[in-house]
């Protein structure tokens, strides 16, 4: 049994594609784990003010229709950002997609969310890492079930919380604490949710993509201001900019 400090929120979302500069969340479904054990659930349509690809609706069912009602990632911004206060954060490759998207509708709806103090569990990562396999795989395999409804937002986010108890009680070096985990697994050290630019062995902020990965933001920024401004006009997430930005101050504050 998983042992908690804190609540843990495992997040799935549907969305208008896989772009996390440019697509939207048309449904957000979340379980928050108690200490006590006890799950809360919270599960929206969201409107996503553009059009949503018949490719994307074949996947996950959600048509225009279906949203055309349905309030804006804007007008329940602040009831997710509230309903996910002092949690953990867990989900199906929920570091990679989830929450840098999650974290795009926060910052286009205004709102700071900061979650640099939180936890973040990637049930794929642990899978990844055991035994590599797909979502409906990893359910079949862990509890020996057929996932049903698929790509429904609440019956993905549930079989990855059954697949996560279940890789609990099938590797005990995992331990029950996050710690634990963390220690088996590993932490990845990033900057910036898309993973533009993570810290490497010495803190030092690098790029982790293009030519200059590997090398450090600060001296590239420094010695090739243009490459910033190539950055910001291009098509990055808003949050891999705004930690470009923090790290252009922090460079130019820097004392020669």
């Amino acid at each position: 049994m998983l042992q908690l400090t804190r609540p843990m929120a495992f997040i799935d979302l549907e969305t208008t594609g896989v772009n996390l500069s440019s697509d939207r969340i048309i449904e957000i479904a979340i379980v928050k784990v108690l200490p006590t054990g006890e799950k809360q659930v919270k599960r929206k349509l969201v409107n996503p003010e553009m059009n949503i690809p018949q490719a994307s609706s074949d996947i996950h069912g959600i048509t225009n229709e279906m949203v055309k009602d349905a309030p804006t990632f804007k007008q329940v911004a602040n009831e997710i950002k509230q309903f996910l206060e002092n949690c953990d954060l867990g989900g199906y490759n929920s570091n990679r997609f989830d929450i840098p998207l999650l974290m795009e509708e926060f910052i286009r709806a205004g709102m700071d969310v900061e979650l640099s103090d939180r936890r973040m569990v990637d049930v794929q990562h642990v899978f990844y890492s055991m035994e590599p396999r797909t979502l409906v795989a990893a359910y079949k395999f862990y509890c020996n079930k057929e996932l049903q409804n698929a790509h429904s937002a609440e019956a993905d986010v549930n079989a990855t919380i059954d697949v996560f108890m279940a890789q609990l009680d099938r590797y005990p070096q995992l331990g029950h604490t996050i710690d634990s985990l963390f220690a088996i697994i590993g932490e990845d050290k990033i900057v910036d949710y898309a993973r533009r630019f993570i810290y490497d062995d010495n803190g030092v902020e690098i790029f982790n993509f293009g030519k200059y990965k590997g090398k450090s933001v600060a001296e590239i920024l420094k010695n090739e201001p243009q490459y910033y401004d190539w950055m910001m006009k291009g098509d990055f997430p808003l949050h891999t900019k705004k930690k470009l930005t923090e790290l252009l101050n922090k460079t130019l504050l820097k004392p020669v």
